[in-house]
């Protein structure tokens, strides 16, 4: 019998928590975990009671050719790094000292959320190229590594 790693298991929760996702350019997921419990999940996409992208039927960043990366801020979505800090405030659920799984690397934004919430680590598969969350991350005490799935051959 071959059971995944904690790691695969959480990461796959993320990877399934990203098929929520209503964003018409990239499908991302968050699980966030505390002593290999799962406390709250999200995924990207409009705020709740809003429209979202494809009920609008545009992406305003691909509208106005925004790259990858940058003004986030003129996105209609809420990150799933977000939602899951939010799930997890909305219930009253501590976060501190929890591991982030995430499907991209976070955003400048998200990564100042998981910092002030008291995540301690972020593991992440894909990267995702906003240049100041890298920059910020110089400067922060929080562990990262990259975790990519071994895809199976069905």
């Amino acid at each position: 019998m071959s059971r995944p790693s904690w790691d695969e298991y959480f990461m796959r929760m993320a990877f399934l928590a990203s098929e929520r996702s209503t964003c018409m350019r990239r499908k991302v997921g968050a699980v966030l975990v505390k002593e290999n419990q799962i406390l709250a999940t999200g995924y990207n996409g409009a705020p709740k009671g809003l429209k979202h992208c494809q009920e609008l039927g545009y992406c305003n960043r691909e509208k106005l050719k925004v790259p990858t990366g940058e003004r986030n801020d003129i996105c209609r979505a809420a990150h799933a790094e977000a939602n899951s800090i939010a799930q997890a405030a909305k219930h009253g659920v501590s976060i501190d000292g929890a591991k982030l799984y995430s499907t991209n690397f976070p955003c400048s934004f998200c990564l100042r959320l998981i910092l002030n919430s008291g995540i301690e680590e972020i593991i992440y598969c894909d990267e995702y190229f906003d240049e100041f969350s890298k920059e910020i991350l110089k400067d922060a005490n929080i562990k990262t590594r990259q975790f990519k799935l071994k895809h199976s051959e069905d």
